[in-house]
């Protein structure tokens, strides 16, 4: 257990996988997820809503789990079908077909990470690459709103917080590599994430 906690993984997604398995006995993200894959997603969702965990404890988190450090969150298929099983069974519902294909259909994975700085306009022109070995991937678009929100710091330092947002297409990268994501806030600087994306379940 002290192995796969300092992988990444969460504590919900530890419970997840004692009760599920790994989807599909593989590891990574899942890019074309099989029908078990689907499923076993779409049950963790029903698991979620039963023991009331917050839908966005439900992605792959990285970084420090301290609310004033940078960190993030991965947006793959796994989680997205997770994710929306989790908002149908808060209300009695199943997704239709139609909402399943919508997820699957995606073609990008959304990178979200939370930076902290000292100004209102300090994640202006934010930019974000993966690495991957000696490859340098870039995102097909990054997004920042143009003024920061108040940290629970404020006024003190970080006074100012934002989310970062990149989308990269799957075909651009390795879904099962170590990857380092790389953050250049629009105030200077330069924040790094190593992780290793075969270690997601």
């Amino acid at each position: 257990m002290q192995n796969l906690i300092q992988s990444g993984l969460t504590i919900f997604q530890f419970f997840l996988a004692l009760i599920f398995g790994w989807p599909g006995n593989s590891e990574g993200i899942v890019v074309h997820p099989s029908e078990i894959q689907i499923q076993e997603a779409l049950q963790a969702g029903d698991a979620a809503a039963k023991g009331k965990i917050p839908s966005n404890k439900l992605y792959w988190q990285f970084g420090p789990d301290a609310e004033l450090k940078s960190h993030g969150f991965l947006m793959t298929k796994m989680n997205g079908l997770t994710v929306m099983s989790t908002h149908f069974a808060l209300r009695s519902e199943k997704p239709s077909k139609q909402d399943i294909e919508q997820i699957l259909k995606a073609s990008e994975l959304q990178i979200v990470v939370t930076v902290f700085g000292s100004s209102p306009q300090f994640a202006v022109d934010s930019y974000m690459v993966m690495k991957q070995s000696n490859r340098l991937i870039k995102p097909r678009w990054v997004r920042s709103d143009a003024r920061a929100s108040r940290s629970s710091a404020w006024p003190e330092s970080p006074a100012y917080q934002e989310k970062i947002v990149a989308a990269f297409p799957y075909d651009t990268f390795d879904p099962k590599a170590a990857t380092a994501v790389v953050i250049f806030p629009g105030e200077g600087g330069e924040i790094n994430f190593e992780m290793n994306f075969s270690a997601i379940p």
